[in-house]
C-alpha cells in the first residue's frame, strides 16, 4: 500500500479514535478503515454531483419557465420571486439573502454540516442563475406552471437527495414544529398560503392561482425524486397458514421475512393458539402479485398494509423482482 495512502487511512482512523495511537492499530483495522474511507469518498462524489445536477435542474425551471412569465414558487423560492419582482432586485441576489436566515436556522437545528452543504448548494444556484442562462421555453401559462415546478422540484429534491437544500423553508418548518409541536406539513402550508396571497395581491389573482399550481408540481416531483419510483408497502400478514406463507415469500417473491410470536384473539373461529405472523416489505410493483400469491395458500388470512418510505439492507434491493 502506498505510504501516503495508508498515512492519509491512518488520519481517517485517528479521527475516529483519537486517543489511539498509529502504530496500534493492526492490519485488520486499516482495511476496514481503508473500505470505510472509500465508501466515504465515493459517497461525497455521489452527493456532489447530485447538488450540481440539482443546481442547474432548479436554474432551468426558473431561467426558462418561471421569470419570464412572472410566475412564482412556495417557500423561500417564491419569496425570492415575489421580492425580485416587486422591488427590481436580481434573483440571485434575493435568493441568498432570503436564505441566510434559514441557513444559520439550519446550523442550529441540524448541524455544521449540513449549513456548510446548504449554503454552498445555495451560493451555487445564485452563480448559476446570474451568469448561466437559459432560453425562455414557452408563454403557455399552463406549461410555464407545470413544467417550471417539475424542473424546480426536480433540482430541489436532487439537492436533498445530496444533503443540502436549495428552500430553506423546511428548514423553519422544522425547527417550528419542534417548538410548537404541530406537523411539517401544516406548517409549510401556512407558510406558502402567505406567500400566495401576497402574490394575489402585489401581482394578479390568476399568476398566484397558476404559481398555486407551479407549487404542487414541484412538491410532487420533489417527492418522486426523493422517494423514487419504488415505494415500499410494509406488509403483516396472520394467518394458520403462516408456515406455507412464509415459503411463498421466500421461495416465489424472492423476499425476505421477519416473524413475531403472537395470539390471535376472539374471532369467528374463537379463541386461538400462538403463531406466528409474518412481516415483509414489498414494492408497490409486487404487491399485486403477493395477494394474489396468498388468496392461494389462504384466502381468509388477515392482512395490514401500510406506506414505508425506504428500506435499507436486507433482500428488497439486492434481489431482483420475480414474475
Amino acid at each position: 500500500m502506498n505510504k501516503l495512502y495508508k498515512q492519509i487511512i491512518l488520519q481517517y482512523l485517528h479521527e475516529g479514535k483519537p486517543g489511539k495511537k498509529a502504530s496500534e492499530y493492526s492490519a485488520f483495522e486499516i482495511a476496514k478503515g481503508r473500505k470505510q474511507l472509500g465508501k466515504n469518498v465515493l459517497r461525497t462524489i455521489k452527493n456532489f454531483l447530485l447538488i450540481t445536477l440539482g443546481i442547474f435542474c432548479a436554474a432551468v425551471g426558473l431561467e426558462s419557465f418561471l421569470i419570464p412569465n412572472n410566475f412564482i414558487d412556495g417557500g423561500a423560492t417564491g419569496i425570492s420571486l415575489l421580492t425580485a419582482e416587486l422591488a427590481g432586485i436580481p434573483l440571485s441576489v434575493m435568493i441568498l439573502t432570503v436564505n441566510i436566515p434559514f441557513i444559520l436556522l439550519g446550523y442550529r437545528t441540524l448541524g455544521r454540516h449540513f449549513a456548510i452543504k446548504t449554503t454552498l448548494a445555495i451560493i451555487g444556484l445564485a452563480v448559476v442563475v446570474a451568469f448561466v442562462h437559459f432560453p425562455e421555453v414557452t408563454k403557455e401559462p399552463l406549461l410555464v406552471a407545470v413544467f417550471g415546478g417539475f424542473f424546480l422540484g426536480a433540482g430541489i429534491g436532487l439537492s436533498i437527495r445530496g444533503g443540502a437544500v436549495l428552500d430553506g423553508t423546511e428548514v423553519l418548518a422544522i425547527f417550528l414544529s419542534r417548538k410548537l409541536r404541530t406537523s411539517i406539513g401544516d406548517i409549510i402550508i401556512i407558510i406558502n398560503v402567505v406567500i400566495f396571497s401576497f402574490a394575489a395581491y402585489f401581482l394578479t389573482v390568476e399568476i398566484a392561482l397558476y404559481s398555486m399550481i407551479t407549487y404542487l408540481a414541484a412538491s410532487r416531483t420533489l417527492d418522486f425524486v426523493i422517494e423514487g419510483i419504488d415505494e415500499y408497502m410494509g406488509i403483516t400478514i396472520i394467518s394458520v397458514h403462516h408456515e406455507k406463507i412464509k415459503n411463498m415469500i421466500v421461495d416465489v417473491m424472492g423476499r425476505g421475512v421477519t416473524i413475531y410470536k403472537g395470539r390471535a384473539g376472539i374471532g369467528r373461529s374463537g379463541e386461538q393458539k400462538e403463531r406466528d405472523i409474518i412481516y415483509t416489505v414489498v414494492t408497490r410493483l409486487e404487491l399485486s402479485k403477493l395477494n394474489a400469491e396468498i388468496d392461494k395458500i389462504d384466502a381468509e388470512a388477515f392482512i395490514v398494509m401500510n406506506s414505508v418510505k425506504d428500506t435499507r439492507g436486507g433482500m428488497i434491493k439486492k434481489r431482483p423482482l420475480k414474475h
